[in-house]
């Protein structure tokens, strides 16, 4: 292609995304191609004289990419067809009405109907294909909104316009003449589970993710906004601390985030832009992701002594960027009440990075689970470093073997599986796998690569564990205890406690006291608690919990003492008994 053989110094300022596409558009192998990712976005271009302007995507693509060169179309459901210039709509009709002159309505050439538009523009382009294979006239399609064209679903269930355009776009990726003709189609789509599978993994359409922006853009924003006065920023704030905590953001997120604070004539402030941040995400997710607040650091935790060793490392070597000898995620195994989900928080404040939770993203709409895993993953990227947390990941997740739900969830595993393994994340996006039953997470999820660290909590087995967890917990919810020996309690009431149970005493001491018209909480009041407490009525449930996450354990030095002699054939025996007891 000799525009981009002449331009190839002009290709190499382009963005990573649009110097791939350009990079395969030259090589005249493709006719057929789908942006899709952060297509809704402002996206930036840095002019020879260094200064950045911000475009919509169409617009990127017609004037940075093909330089408003020839001709080039416009098409959605809503618009119809729509080109480039006024000059090439007119060139255009005339055309048509001498290749169609029993046409009365010019109107119809320019339809919102995909049959109409398709098959006049197809004719259009094969016609205004050079005879003289040494002249050029590269046309290029454009059609937004790509997902409303060719929807995801079974073919059986297509609608015959449905069916006409996705024989027309696949026809159109294979015809030779597109190619000698220098005919392109471009589909633009927020997510690429969002159109049919049979056109998105067709290997003769090219696929090109546009990312959300660095921080190196974001900056680049900010400073145009900054220069153009609207943006205010709060003393001793600038723009690269804007651009470093707004990850996650685009610049449409970042845009309106500063249209709403300039519309209040207020300066932006950081504990602003956390808030906003975290809003905005959420909104971005659709409520597929929730922010974990935490005030808490592993000092809030009582015992487990070597998991909250091993994340004091992991903490010292992101601090320290060391991001390299971080595992690509954690196992956290463990009975119920232990404080699994509470340490990982913990973890998150210490090492001062967001964590969010998954939500529940499956939908009984066909298509739409993919598409929103695939809107999830992509925030996620942008937001790195993040943490995520997938509570009751055995549930959660789910296998390669599910059926009966036309392969959705072997896809959404495979996806899932995919993008934890990605090395590419190693330290920037840290996986917590949390389980009460390990032995029911996929192999696929637990092995070396994925979640890699294996980590168990168990409940305290020595009185003065139980006793530092009592005043750990007592710590964390900041209630007013009279002093008194609490072991003399723990002697007389002899149970099991997990972190849940003493938690649960002491609020039950501190609504005794609270009834006596009191804020403190005496002797009298915890062992009234005490003496009413009825431990678990699970205890084969607890002791299976115990035993598969002892197997699961990767260090002896985590397990109870009693625990850490036994075999691991008897362990796996006791298992099995235990099972076969609850009918597993």
């Amino acid at each position: 292609m000799n525009y981009y053989s002449k331009n190839k110094d002009y290709i190499d300022t382009l963005p990573d995304w649009a110097r791939e596409f350009a990079n395969k558009y030259g090589s005249k192998t493709a006719n057929l191609y789908i942006l899709h990712g952060n297509i809704r976005d402002y996206l930036p271009h840095q002019s020879n004289a260094g200064e950045f302007t911000f475009t919509r995507i169409q617009d990127y693509i017609a004037e940075q990419i093909f330089g408003n060169q020839n001709i080039i179309v416009f098409y959605d459901r809503s618009s119809g067809v729509v080109f480039l210039t006024e000059t090439m709509a007119l060139e255009y009709q005339n055309r048509m009405k001498k290749l169609y002159p029993d046409v009365d309505d010019i109107s119809d050439f320019m339809s919102t109907n995909p049959e109409e538009s398709f098959f006049y523009l197809e004719k259009y382009f094969l016609d205004k294909v050079p005879r003289d294979k040494r002249e050029q006239c590269r046309m290029v399609l454009i059609i937004d909104y790509a997902e409303t064209i060719v929807p995801p679903g079974d073919l059986g269930r297509y609608s015959e316009e449905d069916r006409f355009c996705l024989v027309s776009l696949n026809r159109w990726a294979v015809n030779p003449l597109f190619t000698e003709g220098d005919i392109s189609i471009i589909l633009l789509t927020e997510n690429l589970a969002d159109i049919s599978p049979r056109l998105a993994g067709s290997p003769a359409t090219v696929k090109v993710s546009v990312p959300f922006p660095g921080e190196e853009v974001r900056k680049n924003y900010l400073d145009s906004k900054l220069r153009d006065g609207k943006l205010i920023l709060d003393r001793g704030l600038n723009t690269a601390q804007v651009a470093a905590i707004t990850n996650g953001l685009n610049l449409m997120n970042l845009n309106r985030l500063i249209s709403e604070n300039h519309e209040t004539a207020e300066v932006l402030t950081l504990e602003y832009l956390r808030q906003k941040k975290k809003e905005i995400i959420e909104t971005e997710a659709a409520g597929l992701l929730e922010f974990m607040e935490t005030g808490y650091n592993l000092s809030h935790v009582s015992g487990h002594n070597f998991v909250k060793k091993r994340f004091k490392n992991a903490a010292k070597a992101i601090k320290l960027g060391r991001l390299d000898v971080l595992p690509m995620g954690y196992l956290i195994a463990g009975p119920v009440g232990t404080g699994k989900s509470f340490i990982v928080s913990a973890f998150a404040g210490e090492i001062g990075i967001p964590m969010v939770k998954f939500r529940n993203f499956r939908s009984k709409w066909q298509g739409d689970t993919e598409s929103n895993l695939e809107r999830i993953l992509n925030i996620l990227k942008s937001m790195a470093p993040v943490a995520v947390m997938i509570d009751e990941a055995d549930a959660f997740l789910g296998d390669r073997d599910q059926e009966g739900d036309s392969g959705t969830s072997n896809r959404v595993f495979a996806q899932i599986a995919s993008f934890m393994g990605n090395t590419e994340y190693r330290g920037r996006i840290i996986w917590f796998l949390i389980t009460c039953r390990p032995d029911l997470v996929p192999i696929d999820l637990k092995r070396q690569g994925r979640a890699e660290e294996h980590l168990a909590l168990f409940y305290p087995e020595s009185a003065e564990e139980r006793e530092d967890l009592f005043k750990t917990l007592v710590r964390k919810l900041d209630l007013d205890i009279r002093n008194f020996p609490v072991s003399e309690l723990f002697k007389k009431y002899k149970h099991e406690y997990s972190g849940a149970d003493l938690e649960a005493l002491l609020i039950r001491a501190k609504l005794l006291a609270a009834m006596d018209d009191r804020v403190f909480i005496r002797k009298e009041d915890m062992e009234e608690a005490m003496s009413d407490f009825v431990p678990a009525a699970y205890p084969h449930e607890i002791e299976l919990q115990n035993l598969v996450a002892v197997v699961e354990c990767t260090s002896k030095e985590m397990l109870p003492e009693r625990l850490q002699k036994k075999l691991r054939s008897d362990l796996i025996r006791e298992i099995q008994e235990i099972k076969t007891l609850l009918g597993e």
